[in-house]
């Protein structure tokens, strides 16, 4: 829908629609590089590129960052061409439609946290490497790691792609035939927990993703979504310097 030029400065932000029909009016306004001082123009928000002062203006674009706690046997993709069902099949209709996808993966077998969002920078920075945002897990192990293990899994394992990062690994509780860890990694090698693990002669029976970054899963039971708060998008975008 096109607007009046004013209107589309004033609702970018640039200024209030007075103000902005006055920055016309001095020649300071142009569309696709031509000079505009008439108050009837309108434009093609989509499509028209709008400077003030020699300076781009857009309107603002209204992002959606949802987070879901995928279940174990769903696939973290948008598609699946073999017909599997992935988180995006999980969604509510509202967010389907609004072409969402998730940052970064876990394993068809891990369950837990998967942030969704049509936002691609912000994705971009979430899961880059040279970026070290934390992703923290609750992995329970079949058998209680010695303390020569947790130090080797805190410093980093040797994988045939490379060493891992230092990482934060804790024994959270044992007894009986399962224990729970807490590890905090800063990298997202392919299946690199399970890697990790299995490099200390340990196996993986349950990998749960409970954060990333600051956004945490919570009491999200498995296969809900729900939108980030208004903090939650601030702290979130606050955290990887946008």
């Amino acid at each position: 829908m096109e607007l009046r030029l004013q209107v589309f400065l004033a609702r970018a932000g640039a200024g209030s629609r007075r103000r902005m029909e006055r920055a016309m009016a001095e020649g300071r306004v142009t569309v696709d590089g031509q000079l505009v001082k008439e108050m009837g123009v309108k434009v093609d928000p989509e499509h028209a590129v709008v400077a003030l002062d020699g300076r781009t203006v857009q309107l603002p674009v209204s992002r959606t960052y949802v987070i879901l706690n995928k279940p174990r046997g769903v696939l973290s993709a948008a598609r699946d061409h073999r017909g599997r069902e992935t988180v995006v099949d999980l969604l509510p209709a509202r967010w389907r439609k609004a072409r969402l996808y998730p940052v970064g993966r876990l394993d068809l077998d891990s369950d837990g946290l998967i942030l969704m969002t049509d936002h691609g920078e912000l994705a971009h920075r979430l899961m880059h490497p040279r970026f070290r945002h934390e992703r923290e897990y609750r992995v329970t192990v079949s058998t209680k790691p010695d303390q020569a293990a947790l130090d080797r899994l805190n410093r980093g394992i040797e994988l045939e792609d490379g060493m891992t990062a230092p990482a934060t690994v804790e024994l959270l509780e044992g007894g009986g035939s399962t224990n729970e860890l807490r590890v905090v990694l800063r990298e997202g090698k392919k299946r690199q927990i399970r890697r990790m693990l299995s490099a200390c002669g340990l196996r993986a029976v349950r990998l749960r993703r409970v954060r990333l970054g600051g956004i945490e899963l919570g009491e999200l039971g498995p296969g809900q979504a729900r939108e980030l708060s208004a903090g939650e998008r601030r702290r979130l975008l606050a955290t990887v310097g946008m």
